[in-house]
Order: structure tokens, then C-alpha cells, then sequence
């Protein structure tokens, strides 16, 4: 315990860094004059690498992108190809009408041949909550179990009393430590220094993974609650005419309820989608113009239904 007094002499700080073996003994006391107790002191096993955080950031970085990239993938510029310019809405008449009728079309022919598409952009969302949560183990297997209660931990350090609080974040990412250096001395043999070595980049990196632990809380949050909205439209038609009525109020609830009724959950979501990208009264237009397609033709692709509005 000798080397206390040293390290006193040297930093004279609040913190007191011991190094036993490949331990790291971290004390943390609350005044210059006042020594640890044992209840002070916390062991770590590892020194983490800070080199180390940049290509595991740039990799998790990579990981989130995945689902984007896979909807970009299966998506295939559909909704792009089908705005055709829609979304400006300044165009001849002839022009808007052409495009319309085009649209039409493709909804008419296409009806009930889209529940697989969006399918994938569900499980694209399904892969991002799946993502967050994995990363949230991942980093919480890479910092010794130490990262699911980081950002409490932290809480509960800002509130405790100045006494006997210890400081998590230099628990995890620890600003000195002690290192050991080789060099051959004056008579030719290897000779073993040891040395107190200052990690600066620990003060940014604590930073850095304290908002990443809130960004990941809420992102896991948001996600849960936008997976369950899924499952509410998958499984709800009532729903879904009221999320489109909210949505778009130009359109007429007998439009979206024959829509509904007489199509799949894919149409309806392409539908909405087409709704965010095109002009609000040539969109009004199509949707209208659709419904009246499928109330004239009762049997179109859609075999013993009489009246009911359709599962999905």
C-alpha cells in the first residue's frame, strides 16, 4: 500500500490508481486528505484498448445501415417509379392526366400482389430492433457486463452524495494506468521500467458511449412501439382505414373503405406511401378513381366477399 503515498505525491488528485499484477484497483476518494477504505475500491480485469473504438464504431455504424440497405435492395425504386413526377403537381393537364391514368392502371392490374413487398419492409424494421438490442449485449459482453446499467449508474453517481460516490464512467474507461516499458540498460540486458500513463482519449470515449446508451434506450423504445404498430395494421383493416383517413382528409371514407375492404394490407401500405410522395388532390384523385373501379366490379380477384371489410 506503499505505492499510494507515491501516486498521491505524484497526481495529487481525488483518484488513486493501484496496479496489482494484471489488476486495475481504482479508488476514488472525496477529498485530497482523505484515504480509501476498502468499500472504495473496485477491480477490473482489462485495460480496454482505445485504438480499438473507432473501427468498432465504424462497424456498428455499418450494422445499422443493414436494414436500409436491404430495403433499398427489395424495394427497387418502386415508389419512385410510380410518382412519375406526380409529387410536383405542376404539369399540363394532359400530362397529369396520362400519369394518373398510368397509376391507375398499375394499381388496378397490381391489386393484392403486394402483401410480400411489404412484408420485407416490416422485417427490415423487425432487423433494426434486432440490431439495436444485439449491439446493446454486444457492447455489454465487450465491457465485462458493465454497459447494460452504464447510463443508471451514471444517474445514480450524479445523485449520490460527494462522499462516497465512485464515478462509473472512470470505473469503464479509466484515465491512468499503469504501463510497463523494456529497454536494454547499460550493460547490455533488458531492463523492466514501470511508468503511470495518462489515457486521454478515455475522457471522449466515456462521452461517447454514455450517449450511445440513451441513443440505444430510446432507439429500442421507438422501434418496439413501431413494430407493434405493424402488427396492429397487419392484423386490424379497421385500423388501417382510420390511420389513412387521419392521414390524407381529402379523401373520402367511403373511398378508403371499399379500398380496404376489397384489397390486401400491401396495397394499403403502398397506397400510403404513394400518399407521402404525391400531390395531395392528384392522390385524392387516383384513390378515388380506384374505389370506384372496385365498387363497379364486385368480383374483381376477390372470390365470395360481400361486404365485410378484408384481413389482411
Amino acid at each position: 500500500m506503499a505505492r499510494s503515498n507515491v501516486m498521491s505525491d505524484l497526481h495529487h488528485a481525488d483518484e488513486h490508481l493501484f496496479v496489482i499484477k494484471q489488476n486495475m484497483d481504482i479508488c476514488i476518494s472525496s477529498t485530497n486528505n482523505r484515504h480509501c477504505s476498502q468499500d472504495n475500491y473496485k477491480v477490473t480485469n482489462k485495460i480496454i484498448n482505445t485504438p480499438i473504438f473507432p473501427p468498432s464504431l465504424s462497424f456498428q455504424a455499418i450494422l445499422f445501415y443493414t436494414p436500409r440497405w436491404l430495403w433499398k435492395s427489395w424495394e427497387g425504386g418502386k415508389i419512385h417509379a410510380l410518382i412519375m413526377d406526380l409529387d410536383i403537381g405542376i404539369c399540363s393537364e394532359a400530362e397529369k392526366k396520362q400519369k394518373k391514368k398510368l397509376l391507375l392502371d398499375y394499381l388496378w392490374e397490381n391489386l393484392r400482389y403486394h402483401n410480400w413487398w411489404a412484408y420485407r419492409y416490416y422485417v427490415c424494421e423487425l432487423l433494426a430492433l434486432i440490431n439495436v438490442i444485439g449491439q446493446m449485449f454486444l457492447m455489454n459482453r465487450f465491457f465485462d457486463g458493465e454497459f447494460m446499467t452504464f447510463g443508471l449508474d451514471v444517474i445514480q453517481y450524479m445523485e449520490a452524495d460527494q462522499e462516497d460516490r465512485m464515478d462509473p464512467m472512470i470505473y469503464i474507461f479509466p484515465r491512468m494506468t499503469k504501463c510497463t516499458f523494456f529497454k536494454y540498460g547499460s550493460s547490455g540486458e533488458v531492463e523492466k521500467h514501470d511508468a503511470i500513463c495518462i489515457l486521454p482519449l478515455n475522457v471522449v470515449n466515456e462521452k461517447i458511449y454514455i450517449f450511445l446508451w440513451f441513443w440505444f434506450i430510446l432507439l429500442t423504445l421507438l422501434t418496439l412501439l413501431t413494430i407493434i404498430y405493424r402488427v396492429v395494421i397487419i392484423f386490424s383493416p379497421r385500423m388501417r382505414v382510420y390511420l389513412f383517413r387521419m392521414r390524407f382528409r381529402l379523401v373520402r371514407r367511403d373511398a378508403i373503405e371499399i379500398i380496404v375492404r376489397r384489397s390486401k394490407m400491401g396495397d394499403w401500405f403502398l397506397l400510403y406511401l404513394l400518399g407521402e410522395n404525391i400531390d395531395t388532390v392528384i392522390f385524392r384523385d387516383v384513390v378515388q378513381d380506384l374505389a370506384n373501379r372496385l365498387g363497379h366490379n364486385q368480383h374483381h380477384r376477390v372470390p365470395g366477399l360481400k361486404g365485410e371489410i378484408q384481413d389482411a
